[in-house]
């Protein structure tokens, strides 16, 4: 997607959005200062060219049963197309895998992967990622503490 040209107006939209995504339309327009018809048009045209890609709720990991998270850095065998294609199909379809990077240096891939405890995880990775065409190694390392977690973008209101 192109760089989207955006105003102070629609930063203060985005910002405003993403702290509260449930805002009525016309407290949206209150807070950044336009009439409702101007800013319904704006989240519109934001949302049509792909800016606001979709909205969400956010749910506590540790009260659903899904405390362990485990950032998992992958390699694989070869790092030819179809090599790559095959594992990010496999890991896409997987929803215990929150996020999944392409990445330089020593591995390929690092995920990030929610479990209920550490059998959740070992059944994860005896009986899916270990199974995957092509991979190479797979090395674990679980998180003690979440320090900082944001879903919001630092989009400064210009």
């Amino acid at each position: 997607m192109p760089n989207f040209d955006l105003d102070a107006i629609d930063r203060r939209i985005l910002e405003t959005l993403q702290n509260d995504a449930r805002l009525s339309n016309v407290d949206l327009a209150r807070t950044v200062g336009l009439s409702p018809s101007p800013c319904l048009r704006r989240v519109a045209r934001l949302q049509e060219t792909g800016v606001i890609r979709g909205y969400a709720t956010l749910v506590d990991a540790v009260t659903v049963g899904l405390p362990v998270s485990i950032f998992v850095s992958v390699t694989l065998e070869k790092q030819i197309e179809t090599a790559l294609q095959t594992f990010e199909a496999e890991i896409r379809a997987r929803p215990e895998v929150m996020e999944c990077y392409l990445m330089t240096g020593d591995a390929d891939y690092l995920l990030r992967v929610v479990a209920s405890d550490l059998s959740d995880y070992e059944r994860f990775l005896l009986d899916h990622l270990t199974r995957i065409p092509g991979v190479a190694s797979i090395k674990s390392s679980f998180a003690l503490k979440q320090v900082a977690y944001r879903t919001a973008l630092p989009i400064a209101a210009s």
